[in-house]
């Protein structure tokens, strides 16, 4: 079982993004005597297999001269928070040992690791303790990396655009805020009670995120409000960077048409948007519409429809039919032009006639939402009606 293995804080400025390591081919070694940086991006069986780590050595020929063990790990088992040490190891011949405390529990850590060489591999034997609990390391077939290797898979693109030329590669209701770590509490204070969204998976401090000393934060919030949001967050204390990122939109899922006709002044005239929306989705999925609803904190349109189930028809069951859609301009700032993005219908049956219900169980599907479904070319049909234009991926341009 191989463990994941990461960059330490300080040694690598970019944020870094580490996959499962990889056995590599070494890279031309220095010249004799030359000082020189390897990395180690495989150690089997610490903290179960779960462990993220890396090992720097500095070396000066073949001999280590210098070695930093960096290792985050679940803070507790099958948890998704994690802790972290760094040890500066001091070496004796093949023999690297060290102690420090972890950084977030602040526990004891003890390491005695003997290195020795295996041909091109190195393997690695001794244990390692984190408070109460002794790791047993036994890892051969190890092969290390030059620096430039090591920083070659490194992916650092957080995906924060700043300033977008248009919504085409980014979301306009989805925003990122990278925020120091020690300020990240405060910034998420500051946004209770606003109306928007928090991904609950990005408040997960990631091992990344503590080498880098930074979180991006993922927020969903009504297009209309998302350029004051960002410009907000990029004042705050403690933030890196605040812009537009990838979210619900897909090109192949969005138009674009002029925008005088659906709005009031400078705000959407948004009845007139869902009554036209949900008008055109009721002929193409052959359903009444029963409602519609606007999202306060992302700006969906929710778009509900009904009509009669072809499942034993003599019992009269109900299909419901939900569909979101989100308008936006196409651009952030000022834009006479609107993009509409329709997701796929979701289905789910139920029996609403009158008097004793037949309780249902959809077993041919998992998603909360229902069963995805095909729209019966809604989005060009929407198209037509609105005059608007398709995204030709193969040109990366509206045609």
């Amino acid at each position: 079982m191989r463990a994941l293995l990461f960059c330490l804080a300080g040694l690598i400025a970019a944020t870094p993004e580490f996959g499962f390591a990889q056995q590599m081919k070494l890279s031309p070694k220095a010249a004799p005597g030359a000082n020189e940086t390897r990395y180690f991006t495989a150690i089997d069986g610490l903290m179960d297999g779960n462990a993220d780590v890396v090992l720097k050595e500095t070396r000066q020929g073949k001999t280590v001269t210098a070695a930093v063990l960096d290792v985050c790990y679940p803070a507790e088992k099958g948890s998704d928070r994690k802790d972290r040490f760094v040890a500066n190891l001091a070496v004796n011949g093949q023999t690297l040992t060290g102690t420090t405390q972890s950084l977030g529990d602040k526990l004891p850590v003890t390491v005695k690791l003997v290195r020795k060489p295996t041909g091109d591999s190195f393997e690695f034997k001794g244990q390692i303790g984190v408070g109460q609990t002794v790791t047993e390391v036994n890892s051969t077939d190890n092969s290390d990396l030059s620096e430039k290797e090591f920083l070659d898979n490194q992916t650092t693109d957080d995906n924060i655009t700043a300033a977008p030329k248009d919504f085409t590669e980014v979301s306009p209701e989805s925003i990122g805020v990278k925020v120091k770590l020690e300020a990240a509490l405060d910034f998420l204070k500051s946004l209770r009670g606003q109306d928007l969204e928090v991904a609950l998976s990005s408040l997960t401090v990631s091992c990344d995120a503590l080498r880098a000393g930074q979180q991006t934060i993922s927020i969903n919030i009504d297009p209309e409000r998302a350029a004051a949001l960002i410009a907000t967050s990029k004042s705050a204390p403690g933030v890196v960077a605040a812009g537009w990122t990838s979210g619900v939109v897909e090109m192949d899922r969005t138009i674009r048409f002029a925008a005088a006709e659906w709005r009031n002044g400078d705000r959407l005239n948004r009845d007139k948007l869902a009554a036209a929306i949900s008008n055109v989705l009721a002929k193409t999925l052959s359903a009444k519409p029963a409602s519609t609803a606007w999202d306060a904190n992302t700006g969906k349109l929710k778009i509900i429809l009904k009509r009669p189930s072809p499942a034993f028809p003599a019992l009269g069951l109900t299909e419901t039919v939900e569909v979101t859609a989100l308008v936006a301009p196409d651009k952030p700032g000022g834009s006479d032009r609107l993009m509409l993005w329709i997701g796929a219908p979701a289905v789910s049956t139920a029996d609403e006639t009158a008097g004793p219900k037949l309780n249902l169980a959809d077993e041919s599907s998992l998603d909360e939402e229902g069963e995805q479904m095909d729209d019966n070319g809604s989005v060009e049909a929407l198209a037509k009606e609105f005059k608007a234009q398709r995204w030709d991926a193969d040109k990366s341009a509206w045609k």
